[in-house]
């Protein structure tokens, strides 16, 4: 299979340091290009990545920005859930085949 060239424009400053991550590696800046396209593309495949998990440390530093209810959205909120917990399907029990 023959490889294709593609040309692509760089600001100056990403082009500086490309050269300069490239040179320090000692490898040609095409190299260092194509891995990273490479890695961009395998990233993209593979779909979003998945969320951290929440600590309780990061919850409590989250905390003081999360957004309250009011009494009222407070009662609003337990009436919606309530009502969807009413919609759900009864869980079929175990013991029934």
């Amino acid at each position: 299979m023959k490889d294709e060239t593609l040309t692509l424009r760089l600001s100056r400053e990403l082009a500086q340091a490309l050269s300069r991550w490239a040179r320090d590696r000692g490898v040609p800046r095409s190299e260092v290009v194509r891995e990273a396209v490479a890695s961009y593309v395998a990233a993209r495949d593979a779909g979003p990545a998945p969320a951290p998990p929440l600590t309780a440390t990061t919850l409590a530093a989250r905390w003081p920005g999360v957004a309250r209810l009011t009494p009222d959205e407070a009662r609003m909120l337990e009436r919606d859930l309530a009502a969807s917990r009413r919609a759900l399907p009864r869980p079929r029990d175990s013991w029934e085949s």
